[in-house]
């Protein structure tokens, strides 16, 4: 898993995690130190406007 710096809405504990749930056999996360520090750190989560209820009520 790659974490450049980036914008801290883009660094969240969320997106980490899904990252490492999801890998099956082996992570290797490449970023420095203080990124994944600030992910960790980083529990803002927005909420996501994805239009999926509608899409899915509209099947």
């Amino acid at each position: 898993m790659v974490v450049p710096p980036s914008a801290p809405v883009l660094l969240t504990r969320n997106l980490l995690y899904t990252g490492i749930t999801r890998a099956k056999k082996l992570l290797i996360v490449i970023g420095s130190d203080n990124v994944i520090k600030f992910m960790i750190q980083n529990v803002d989560s927005k909420k996501r406007n994805t239009g999926l209820e509608y899409k899915l009520k509209n099947l």
